[in-house]
């Protein structure tokens, strides 16, 4: 298997290749890849991809995963599944 076509992140479907080309036209950080590639939006809320993204960052930036992971970023992965329709019965009440 073709190491760029490894799947980093299950839940949107983003390959190591994707990820790499994102860090190479400058969105170099969680949230910029969050905001462009929806890394970490997906069911999961980043819990299977963020190392992984984490890690290419460093090897890019040559610095330690520990001195990137120190900014606390914004993660709110859901406690549990709710369907649409617990929602909507929510609201017309």
């Amino acid at each position: 298997m073709n190491e760029e076509n490894i799947v980093v992140c299950r839940c949107e479907d983003i390959t190591l290749r994707e990820l790499r080309e994102a860090i190479k036209e400058g969105y170099d950080s969680w949230d910029k890849l969050k905001r462009y590639l929806r890394i970490g939006m997906g069911p999961c809320g980043g819990k299977t991809c963020r190392l992984l993204v984490f890690r290419e960052l460093a090897m890019v930036k040559n610095v330690p995963i520990s001195k990137l992971y120190v900014r606390k970023t914004v993660v709110r992965p859901p406690i549990r599944s709710v369907p649409f329709n617990a929602l909507e019965k929510e609201a017309s009440l």
